[in-house]
């Protein structure tokens, strides 16, 4: 396990839900990436998915110092390097390649690759990597499939995003090769957009009642 991949495990650790948030200004992220710290999130996941969403990480970075905040959505080798430089805590992919890797390593980056197939996984851990994204984990097979990663692939633990709910959660959390799960139902496009910040400052104390 490298440096880098060690990092990563201890961030999932520290995570029971990652909020993965797409900025819509600079400003909401600020609001958003200081509601989520004061709720006690510790990982938030900020998705390059806009013009503007290199900006609004920087200035999420900025303003909470003591949250492990990455990049997500990176999927070109530049971004990689970018984000690296910029100083984001990890990056993630929906999915990854054999360059996005040897970016991340060659940037000494905590890096969480998306995987969906035992392939997938294979070829990630041939890497030497051991942390994944689980992705898209509802149409992907769900909690049944990672418990059947557990046995052939016993080293690997991962963040199962896309379609998990508060409810659905702790199917994924129960399993013990899941750190942690990743999930955009604390920012809803519903929410910001009324920028009810009461709402998901809710929405992210209510991680602490999930039994699992």
């Amino acid at each position: 396990m490298s440096d880098a991949d060690s990092r990563m495990r201890d961030i999932m650790s520290r995570a029971t839900v990652i909020p993965v948030y797409t900025p819509g200004s600079i400003e909401e992220a600020i609001q958003v990436a200081r509601v989520l710290a004061r709720s006690g999130i510790e990982v938030i996941e900020v998705t390059l998915r806009n013009g503007i969403a290199m900006d609004a990480l920087k200035a999420m970075i900025e303003v909470t110092p003591g949250i492990a905040i990455g990049a997500g959505t990176v999927v070109t080798t530049r971004q990689m390097e970018t984000v690296a430089a910029m100083g984001a805590a990890f990056a993630v992919s929906p999915g990854t390649t054999p360059s996005l890797i040897s970016a991340s390593q060659h940037a000494n980056l905590p890096y969480l690759p998306g995987i969906a197939t035992a392939s997938e996984l294979m070829q990630g851990m041939q890497f030497g990597l051991s942390c994944f994204k689980f992705f898209p984990a509802a149409q992907a097979g769900g909690p049944a499939l990672l418990s059947a990663f557990s046995g052939p692939f016993s080293d690997a633990v991962f963040c199962p995003t896309g379609g998990i709910t508060l409810k659905t959660a702790p199917d994924y959390l129960r399993l013990k090769n899941v750190l942690c799960v990743g999930g955009s139902w604390l920012t809803t496009p519903e929410r910001l957009a009324k920028s009810d910040w009461q709402g998901i400052e809710d929405a992210a104390k209510a991680i602490n009642t999930l039994v699992y």
